[in-house]
């Protein structure tokens, strides 16, 4: 589940791309909290399929409900992006705002990178044809709500639009390992 802040009205309408910099992605469940989707003047519920989705989409876990995943992404995260001299002592909010400058345009239009195949790491996601791909094992998944379904071989040398913010492939690249719904037995 993410949160970008509150981005709904009291009708239960999406008003806007995001409030906050921070977009987080969440348990569904913790510590036995209950919340009502939508709730006036609360956060906005976001459901991803799974942790690879929340962060094509631009997210990064959770410092509280997902704090072994949060400091795995900021070691990896910093580690994987150097050229920003931040350490483990380095506020989250810094990481959230370069994040915040590879997820959307001044137009807040969704920003991507051009990448050759073979240079994407297993969690990536890539658009190809108008459509959203994982790619997982030098293969491109097809992106539905409801799962992947269709297994695509492009040449190792494709260049491919990457939804995936470029820090976070980085960080992919270093070692962290998104989680990923469970592929069909036929992929």
């Amino acid at each position: 589940m993410g949160n970008r802040g509150v981005i709904h009205n009291d009708k239960k309408e999406i008003v806007r791309p995001f409030k906050l910099k921070a977009w987080i992605a969440c348990r569904l469940s913790f510590k036995e909290r209950s919340r009502v989707v939508m709730t006036p003047q609360r956060w906005t519920e976001l459901f991803f399929l799974d942790e690879a989705t929340a962060f094509a989409a631009g997210h990064r876990p959770c410092a509280e409900c997902r704090r072994g995943a949060f400091n795995n992404f900021k070691l990896y995260w910093i580690q994987a992006n150097p050229a920003y001299g931040f350490t483990i002592k380095t506020p989250i909010r810094l990481v959230d705002e370069v994040l915040h400058t590879e997820r959307m345009d001044a137009l807040q239009q969704k920003k991507c990178f051009n990448e050759n195949l073979s240079h994407l790491p297993d969690g990536s996601f890539v658009q190809w044809n108008g459509n959203a791909y994982l790619v997982k094992r030098a293969a491109l998944h097809l992106w539905t709500p409801f799962g992947y379904t269709e297994k695509l071989q492009l040449p190792a040398n494709t260049v491919l639009s990457a939804l995936t913010p470029k820090s976070v492939v980085n960080a992919y690249r270093a070692g962290y390992q998104p989680q990923v719904q469970e592929l069909p037995v036929s992929n």
